[in-house]
């Protein structure tokens, strides 16, 4: 009788300590927060009334932080959590957030159509002048743009080399040639964001900052002289980098996608858009409009060093509705709608897992900084059951380094000399 008394109390003990366990349904309600009034800072809110465990939320940005982020932000709810020790320093200095800067262009495109002033399947030729670009190029679609499957030649590092330099992002674009029917193959590249740049500025009939500033930026509270937005020398804004933003404003922009399109009451951007934006393409199946997501069963990498495509989600140890926002070097906005949970960080690199493409950081689902954060970060969940995913998997090694992937010559050269009109020196720019 004792030996089944003891029995029926440890079993007792152990439902009780389940209950309240990290990820448990019993946890206190969240309060949640308002998003910030212009000039104003964001609320915080403690871990646990937010129905976060604190040691998980400091333990995650004590990761973040030993992996070379600058700076690291957790919300939940619209609070703010967490911070690292080093954001009340960086939190409004400028950060170049490279190809994070692709997102904020599809976001300016879903703007653009919600306002029926583009539509998705238009051919670009439509928006163009007349004369340039060829019949093929002008055929290409603001989907395919979106998409990565414009199908023109790319080459990572020889498109980034030209920055500063770049005559007109459309006439370089256009220079380079079809390699894929569009549509039809995923591949990474800068000039095709560019593209949408100059074609979404043509659309909207005015210049492209300008609207964003009115359009996405002002709605949100990011002021015009806290960004730095570089264009090329026909003054089109660069659609895949080259958006220097402070922290504290990235962090607005993943908000905002995590609000589904609202800022206090204000629609910016359409649900319709923003589930598009995060639907699996059938060429990339981690990749929406210019966003990465954890939605599909494979997830193809830039190509740099060389594109891998490896089996399972972007993030395996976070839920399939996450999205992100990723620029080289880690420069990221993750979004978790199940759980309202937003991330937002800068820095440079730190992943450790052998894999060339996720050291690089050119391979979201190689990343072990992005599965090893939410690992811990999610363990400190405790209003909904989040499985333990386990320990890390390196993806294959591949040691294809081919500089012919990413640094091609002939690349380069076209975006310094595109046609017999347009040079470095001097150019005839697409009116």
């Amino acid at each position: 009788m004792r030996r089944r008394v003891v029995t029926s109390l440890t079993a007792a003990f152990l439902l009780a300590a389940a209950l309240v366990a990290p990820g448990s349904a019993t946890a206190a309600p969240r309060q949640g927060c308002e998003l910030p009034a212009d000039g104003a800072s964001f609320t915080s809110a403690s871990p646990a009334e937010e129905a976060m465990d604190p040691a998980a939320v400091n333990a995650a940005i004590a990761y973040a932080q030993t992996h070379l982020r600058a700076s690291v932000q957790i919300f939940r709810d619209n609070c703010r959590i967490g911070r690292g020790l080093l954001d009340p320093v960086t939190d409004q200095v400028p950060m170049e957030i490279f190809s994070s800067t692709k997102s904020v262009i599809s976001i300016l495109t879903g703007i653009a159509y919600d306002q029926h002033l583009i539509g998705l399947d238009d051919p670009i030729g439509k928006y163009l002048p007349a004369g340039v670009g060829d019949a093929a190029h002008r055929a290409i679609t603001i989907r395919n743009l979106l998409t990565q499957t414009s199908g023109l030649d790319e080459s990572i590092l020889a498109e980034l080399a030209s920055v500063g330099l770049d005559p007109d992002l459309v006439q370089e674009a256009m220079a380079q040639p079809l390699t894929h029917e569009p549509g039809t193959h995923f591949e990474y590249s800068q000039r095709t964001p560019d593209l949408l740049s100059a074609v979404l500025q043509r659309a909207v009939g005015e210049d492209l900052q300008t609207f964003a500033q009115r359009e996405l930026f002002d709605p949100v509270g990011i002021p015009r002289g806290s960004y730095l937005w570089l264009r090329d020398q026909a003054g089109n804004s660069y659609g895949y980098a080259n958006l220097f933003i402070p922290p504290a404003q990235f962090a607005k922009l993943g908000l905002l996608m995590q609000n589904d399109g609202v800022w206090r009451g204000h629609r910016v951007l359409s649900t319709n858009y923003i589930t598009q934006a995060r639907a699996n393409t059938p060429t990339n199946q981690c990749y929406g409009f210019l966003f990465w997501h954890n939605g599909g069963s494979s997830c193809t990498s830039a190509n740099f060093p060389h594109a891998q495509t490896v089996a399972g989600p972007m993030i395996g140890s976070a839920p399939a509705d996450t999205f992100a926002m990723v620029g080289a070097l880690q420069q990221n906005n993750f979004m978790i709608p199940s759980l309202g949970i937003t991330v937002t960080w800068t820095g440079v690199l730190g992943d450790t897992a052998p894999n060339l493409a996720g050291l690089l950081s050119a391979s979201p689902s190689g990343s072990n900084l992005y599965y090893d954060f939410f690992r811990i970060l999610l363990r400190g969940v405790q209003d909904t059951p989040v499985p333990d995913p386990g320990p890390f998997r390196t993806p294959p090694l591949d040691l294809d380094i081919n500089p012919v992937n990413y640094l091609d010559p002939v690349v380069l050269l076209r975006d310094l000399a595109p046609n017999a009109h347009c040079n470095v020196l001097i150019c005839r720019h697409a009116d």
